[in-house]
Order: structure tokens, then C-alpha cells, then sequence
């Protein structure tokens, strides 16, 4: 099927090591990264036709990209423009992910080879000890070195990451790392609360040492803090979790809440076109065993009127904009609004015109809303 494809996105599952509360797809078989290169190469002239029309954005993720040696990373552009440079829009947004301790000159000047012009860097904590407790690389003064390495070579669009809710995390602690943040001046952060997910070292540690989670009103104070000092300081709050200055959003991960179509290569990659979702497997072997045999080894869901109804739900509302519910079938609006009608009368939801929002006290809880508002 040919279509208007907003985005690639390609994921590297390689790390260095492993941070205790990671539950995504990742490896630290580093051994096999020439292998896997080769395996996403081949994919991208397989799916070829899934992306004729416009390329928007490319989005290379992990895992850790940073860990693929130069020559690889130029493997990568090198097929992407093969395969889709005559259909990369006139100004596409390029991003990579990296971990600040890979941030070398050498490597540095290795990005400036090639078309990126986003970078994206995990941070996470300018706490030495909150990044040992999570078992992050790098260090705080490394961080700051990252960020001012890419500056300093030109790169002008850098997103960090910051994460909240450690245990034992103070408020003063936070407000110490969102400081530190802002003095780095960079276009964009996300910021998550650290999560215990089921099967991750931390969640085992927690488990072990009889420890619990912060404390829920703690966390949504961390929260407001976080809204309340980035929007000082002139940052757009345009998603549940992430804030950009003017003009610096993540068009990418945009297209994701906006329910735009995408190409996701790699281990675990997801892909979406409109119609169906599929899903590479989450197995490294696997997945280069079936693309050198010529085939993708992946899941596909089709989806129905529910489904797409439940997914404009989980994304839509994730943004400033909120849900249009012009979007939305006569039956489908009624539901919705009948579903969200306690939300709106206990200050969650506001409905402005044809849009529903999230509120601020919303935004904190927004699982929960969201949940109420699908079709099950």
C-alpha cells in the first residue's frame, strides 16, 4: 500500500549495560551489531513501497545508538537515502538517540557527517547517586560535557531526558535537576517518573529490600513543580511528558499522538499505516534470522472501528490539543462524552468547543481518565 508516511523510525536494541529499570527490548551483545546493521539495511529495501509518497522524519532509537561505531551509523544514512532520499521532505527532522558518556569529540564529529540535526540524550538525574542507583554510564559532569560538545559543533536542536520519583528522592533534589536542566538552555525535555515495571532489576531490588514506591502526592507535587518551572522559563508543555521551546516540538514522536502513519525497522520495532499495526519480533536472532531469509517475522493487528476509536483515545489526549471530536462517529462522540461527563464536573476533563482536554489536575492521572473514556 503507498501512502503519505510521516516517519521511519529504527531501532538499535544495543547497550553497554543494562539500567535497572528498563523494560524495553535491548541486548548487550555488542558482538552482533555489524550483523544487525546488515539485517535493518536489507529491511528497508523490503519495505521499500511503505513509504513512497514523503518521509518527514527518521528517528533512530534504543537501546543505545550512540554504541554503533561510525562506519555503521553511516551504513544506516547511507541506505536510508538509497532507499528513501527521493522522498525526504526538503527539511525532514533527523534525530538520534545518545548516551552522554558516548559523546567524544571523535564522535561528535562523526554526527556532523552525517544528516542529523536532533539529538537526543538521556540524562535522567544530575545526581552521581541516583544515576549509580539506576545503573546509568555516565555522570553528571559528563552530561553538562555532552550537551556542551554538541552545542559547541553546532548541533541546535537537543532534547534531554529527566526522570523523578527515586526512592528516597527529596523535593529539593528535583528542583536541583530541573535547575540544572534549564542552565543547559536545551530545545526540548521529556521527563518521566521512574516506573517499577514487572521483570526489571529495580523492581526486583524494591521487592528484595522491602522498599516502596514515592509517595503519590509527592510525585504529582514533583510534577507541578516540573510544568510550573518550565513554563517560567518559556517552555511549551505540548504533551503529558515532554515541553519544547517555540518551534522545537518533537515532530516525530508528533506523529505518533497525531496518528500518523510510520515504518519501524529493526528488533521490536512497531510500524503503523493507517489501518494495521505490526510488530517485529522482540528477539535479536530472530528477527535477523527471518530478514536474511527474506521475510519479516512480525505480528499484525488489524483494526476495527473499536480499536481505532481506543487508540485515538490513548493519544490524542496525551497532547495540549487534546481529542477532536469532529474525529470522531455521532455513536462514538456520544459515548465519549457521556464517559467523560464525571471528569469534566470533577475538574479532569474540559470540553472547548469541538476539543476534550486534559485539565491540569487531569494531566497527573491521565491513565486512569483515559481508560474510563475506552470503548471495552
Amino acid at each position: 500500500m503507498s501512502i503519505d508516511m510521516a516517519g521511519i523510525y529504527i531501532h538499535v536494541p544495543f547497550c553497554k549495560s543494562r539500567c535497572t529499570y528498563c523494560a524495553f527490548y535491548s541486548t548487550t551483545g555488542l558482538e552482533q551489531r555489524q550483523r544487525y546493521v546488515d539485517a535493518v539495511c536489507r529491511e528497508m529495501m523490503m519495505r521499500s513501497q511503505e513509504a513512497e509518497q514523503r518521509v518527514d522524519t527518521v528517528y533512530v532509537g534504543g537501546g543505545t545508538p550512540s554504541q554503533l561505531t561510525a562506519e555503521q551509523l553511516r551504513q544506516l544514512f547511507s541506505q536510508i537515502n538509497k532507499v528513501w532520499g527521493k522522498v525526504l521532505s526538503s527539511s525532514p527532522e533527523i534525530t538520534i538517540e545518545v548516551n552522554p558518556d558516548d559523546v567524544t569529540q571523535e564522535f561528535v564529529r562523526s554526527l556532523r557527517a552525517l544528516p542529523v540535526n536532533r539529538v537526543s540524550m538521556g540524562v535522567q538525574s544530575f545526581s552521581d547517586e541516583r544515576l549509580r542507583f539506576v545503573n546509568r554510564r555516565h555522570t553528571s559532569a559528563q552530561a553538562v560535557a555532552a550537551v556542551e560538545q554538541l552545542r559547541e559543533a553546532g548541533f541546535d536542536n537537543i532534547s534531554i531526558d529527566l526522570m523523578y520519583g527515586f526512592p528516597d528522592e527529596s523535593f529539593a533534589d528535583w528542583l536541583a535537576d530541573i535547575d540544572r536542566a534549564l542552565s543547559l538552555e536545551p530545545q526540548h525535555i521529556s521527563a518521566y517518573c521512574l516506573s517499577y515495571e514487572e521483570g526489571t532489576a529495580l523492581q526486583r531490588w524494591m521487592t528484595d529490600n522491602g522498599k516502596q514506591p514515592m509517595d503519590e502526592e509527592q510525585e504529582r507535587q514533583m510534577y507541578y513543580t516540573l510544568i510550573d518551572r518550565l513554563d517560567a522559563a518559556g517552555y511549551e508543555h505540548y504533551e503529558i511528558s515532554n515541553f519544547a521551546k517555540p518551534g522545537f516540538r518533537s515532530r516525530h514522536n508528533s506523529s505518533y499522538w497525531t496518528g500518523v502513519p510510520y515504518v519501524g525497522l529493526g528488533a521490536a520495532a512497531h510500524s503503523f499505516d493507517g489501518r494495521s499495526r505490526s510488530w517485529n519480533v522482540s528477539d535479536i536472532s530472530q528477527y535477523m534470522e527471518g530478514i536474511e531469509q527474506g521475510r519479516r517475522v512480525c505480528e499484525e493487528e488489524l483494526m476495527d472501528e473499536e480499536t481505532r476509536y481506543n487508540d485515538l483515545i490513548t493519544v490524542a489526549l496525551r497532547t495540549r490539543e487534546g481529542l477532536c471530536l469532529d474525529q470522531l462517529s455521532e455513536s462514538q462522540r456520544e459515548y465519549c462524552l457521556s464517559q467523560a461527563s464525571r471528569f469534566v464536573e470533577g475538574g479532569l476533563l474540559c470540553v472547548d468547543g469541538d476539543r476534550l482536554r486534559l485539565t491540569r489536575n487531569g494531566l497527573f492521572v491521565s491513565d486512569m481518565v483515559m481508560s474510563e473514556l475506552m470503548d471495552v
